[in-house]
């Protein structure tokens, strides 16, 4: 069996193309982890939005509530609170939902991040 014999050139230029590869592999994965990470965080957006629409709806009856309540003495001012409160508890609960949402979701790309340590050691064996 004949042995091959490889320059120091021609190994260092195989480490690099390895190394490069490595990188746009990384790249890739990292792109596809955001990407996901963004679509599960959509939701907690959408229950923020919900309480944003639900609050402005809530001080908008509030304000008429003040209107009627400095207009007359009690009872069209009442129902106008009751129901801009109501709204208001709404707001609250599905803020605090979307918050919670937020929270529970953990926006670094984990995968990306192990591949990296991996190929990190991965290269000091090989050098």
């Amino acid at each position: 069996m004949a042995e091959q014999t490889r320059s120091i050139g021609d190994v260092l230029k195989d480490i690099v193309d390895d190394v490069r590869q490595i990188v746009r592999a990384e790249m890739r994965l990292a792109r596809v982890e955001i990407r996901e990470l963004l679509g599960r965080a959509r939701t907690g957006a959408m229950f923020v939005a919900s309480a944003a629409v639900f609050g402005m709806m809530a001080l908008g009856l509030l304000l008429l509530a003040a209107v009627f309540g400095l207009a007359t003495v009690w009872p069209l001012w009442a129902a106008a609170l009751a129901v801009g409160g109501g709204l208001a508890i709404l707001g609250a609960v599905l803020c605090m939902a979307g918050m919670r949402h937020f929270r529970l979701l953990h926006m670094a790309p984990q995968k990306t991040i192990e591949s990296v340590k991996e190929n990190i050691q991965w290269a000091k064996t090989r050098t």
